[in-house]
């Protein structure tokens, strides 16, 4: 599976690149802390496959990163993505290394 790091993303946001952010988190989590990612919860992702690009890189996260690599390896079986990009850490390392006013939950 690729990963990409918070380092890279951040690059890619400040750079405007053409990519798409998915956020698989649950809605109660992205209230709490969030960097700007299309909300697709992990258990709707299923009826939600359309919503992710095959045309651009898509970078997914999750809080740690376990839930978006589920989400991803599941896509890339079923659905034969090959765009798709793990943040590495997910938000929790946004927090710890881009962010550190964001709330660690």
């Amino acid at each position: 599976m690729k990963e990409i790091t918070v380092k890279e993303l951040k690059k890619l946001k400040d750079e405007g690149a053409d990519f798409q952010l998915i956020d698989v988190r649950e809605p109660n989590e992205a209230e709490i802390a969030a960097i700007d990612g299309e909300l697709i919860p992990m258990n709707s992702v299923p009826q939600n496959v359309e919503k992710f690009s095959k045309d651009k890189q898509v970078v997914v996260h999750c809080r740690s990163g376990k839930r978006s690599g589920d989400v991803i390896s599941w896509l890339e079986a079923n659905h034969g993505y090959k765009n798709l990009y793990n943040l590495k850490g997910g938000i929790l390392a946004w927090a710890d290394e881009i962010d550190p006013n964001m709330m660690k939950y």
